[in-house]
């Protein structure tokens, strides 16, 4: 994405794109209302909608169920105007996999969309590619809340009552036995309810007092509940894990997350791409654990995708962690890598984010400029690079050049999971270690593994597996779990390879000292290249640039060509509002 200055985005704000959007497909993305103020997101599977302050509706993404409700099932790319509800005023909007849920101003609910487990609530099975009124709503006061999952829907009223629809196979709507329901039913916990999200298979509902209630399918543990209770899981079940109470959460695909009222975030279900948080050696969780890392900021929103989360925080910053395919986290436009730690989006830091949604391949994200009194907010600020990682201070001293360089080197940019041994003290062993075939001699524990010898004064102590994989996450079994790192001697990158368990603690030992001694080698290597390629950076950075402006020109030659083009019926004007950069 070209770099636009910060003072081209409106006060108003803008609505970023990353992801397989249909907007920007892989790419990141901006585009902002000229004549109006972008309120609320949602996400869907693969489509997106928002919601003006002018109560204007735009849509955009896949439309292959006419969840767009533009009446018609034909993929929509850019953000367009739903032209058949300008008699209302819209508030609210939730999208499920397939289908779309809005609530008015007036208190009307619309729906339109796939429709085959009747989570349209119309008291049909058959799809609708406009909106469609429920009449339900009409004598049950204003909506405080929408929420849309794989084939379910729920609302939640101003009074605390939650209604729910749709599929129920699994107890996702919380009816018990009922296979489905085509007309909104109530679900009573005995409390009235003050938040719902809906999974692709569960859900999960807070009550006004903070008690967290989950419910629906029961694999990988993202109902957060005992063993004992699974057997319930089809109306709702307290999760008594999280004492302190519960102000909002999030269901994702498999995954679940709760932010309680100190601050705190907890996560629970399955988390093989990080969606979880809680780092690389964790891919499930049964019971509720406390995301840690948010020392930037209070949580203050959570959001979940399929298989990736977002964290909004009292300071503007916005956090992601999980599947990073189609660079969905916003780390970068060539960054796809999955994140096992929240880290921080480094293109929000000069603004402040307002909102965040999470589809099932793409992120959508509302961030207007902080205001004159605040300053933007830099990576020393945040105690966090790029990758997530604490950091004390960033080396802006250095150039870029170095900075990478030292990057690749180092095995801080894989954070503590990388370090199969701890880091070197004075009281450790400077000698050389013997060659692989001699560790077989070394002293072995009453388990039969290689015991390394740390000295103490005089005397030696023995340091054990427990000792050598400390930092590195919780596990049951550390000698199935400890990776080593090895270097690719092309472009001296580290990564991490896992280890049979027979040969584990031998070579991380070797890998771990053989990898000092090639850094030594190729800092030498390092100071005799930086005297003779100086000149020759600077030309080719040169050169960089010039050809950044011109794509520039191009890219903006292009964006005034495409808000040229309009159609030519009513929708002309609505859609040449819509500005968009990339």
């Amino acid at each position: 994405m070209a770099e636009e200055a910060e003072d081209e985005i409106p006060e108003s704000g803008a609505v970023f794109t990353f992801g397989k959007s249909k907007f920007a497909d892989d790419m990141p993305s901006v585009f902002w209302l000229k004549n109006d103020v972008p309120e609320r997101i949602a996400c869907g599977d693969e489509h997106s909608a928002l919601v003006t302050g002018n109560g204007k509706l735009f849509m955009f993404g896949s439309n292959n169920w006419g969840q767009l409700g533009l009446g018609s099932k034909q993929t929509v790319q850019k953000p367009t105007c739903v032209k058949a509800l300008k008699g209302e005023k819209v508030r609210l909007v939730a999208c499920g996999r397939n289908h779309t849920l809005i609530s008015t101003e007036r208190g009307h609910v619309f729906a339109c969309g796939g429709n085959g487990e009747g989570q349209l609530g119309l008291g049909d099975c058959e799809e609708r590619t406009a909106f469609q009124r429920i009449g339900f709503f009409q004598a049950h006061g204003p909506i405080k809340m929408l929420a849309a999952g794989s084939n379910t829907s729920a609302a939640l009223t101003e009074g605390g009552k939650l209604f729910m629809w749709g599929e129920n196979s699994e107890g996702q709507i919380g009816l018990g036995k009922r296979g489905q329901a085509t007309r909104p039913l109530e679900v009573s916990v005995g409390r009235p309810v003050s938040w719902v999200s809906c999974g692709y298979y569960h859900s999960a509902l807070v009550t006004a007092d903070g008690a967290l209630f989950t419910f629906g399918e029961r694999d990988s543990g993202k109902l957060g509940l005992r063993p004992e209770r699974l057997a319930g899981h089809r109306v709702p079940q307290r999760v008594e894990s999280i004492t302190e109470p519960v102000l909002q959460v999030a269901c994702g695909g498999s995954h679940t997350v709760a932010l309680t009222d100190s601050g705190d975030i907890y996560s629970f279900g399955l988390g093989q791409f990080g969606q979880l948080g809680l780092g690389t050696f964790v891919f499930e969780s049964q019971l509720p654990r406390p995301v840690q890392r948010f020392q930037a900021g209070r949580p203050t929103r959570v959001t979940c995708g399929e298989s990736h989360t977002a964290v909004l925080t009292d300071t503007g910053l916005l956090y992601s962690f999980g599947d990073g395919r189609h660079g969905k986290l916003g780390l970068g436009d060539q960054n796809f890598t999955n994140r096992f730690h929240p880290a921080v989006v480094p293109r929000f830091l000069p603004l402040a984010v307002q909102a965040a949604a999470c589809g099932g391949c793409h992120m959508v994200v509302l961030a207007q400029p902080r205001g004159p009194g605040c300053s933007a907010v830099t990576l020393e600020d945040s105690a966090f690079d790029f990758l997530g990682e604490p950091t004390a201070t960033l080396q802006r001293s250095l150039s870029a050049r170095v900075r990478r360089r030292e990057r690749e080197r180092s095995p801080e940019q894989f954070g503590p999971a990388a370090r199969s041994l701890p880091a070197r003290t004075s009281g450790v062993l400077q000698t050389p270690l013997p060659a692989l075939g001699q560790l077989d001699k070394n002293p072995l524990d009453k388990n039969h593994r290689p015991v390394l010898l740390r000295q103490t004064g005089g005397d030696m102590e023995s340091l054990t597996d427990c000792d050598s994989v400390r930092g590195l996450g919780e596990t049951t079994d550390f000698l199935n779990l400890t990776h080593v790192m090895k270097m690719d001697p092309s472009d001296k990158t580290l990564s991490l390879s896992p280890l049979l368990k027979v040969l584990m603690f031998n070579l991380s030992i070797t890998h771990n000292y053989q990898a000092e001694e090639d850094e030594s080698a190729a800092e030498e290597e390092e100071e005799e290249e930086e005297e003779t390629s100086g000149a020759t950076e600077s030309e080719n950075e040169t050169e960089e640039k010039g050809s950044e402006t011109e794509g520039s020109e191009e890219e903006e030659e292009d964006a005034r060509n495409k808000r040229g083009d309009g159609d030519e019926d009513e929708n002309e004007s609505e859609e040449e509002d819509v500005v968009k950069k990339r």
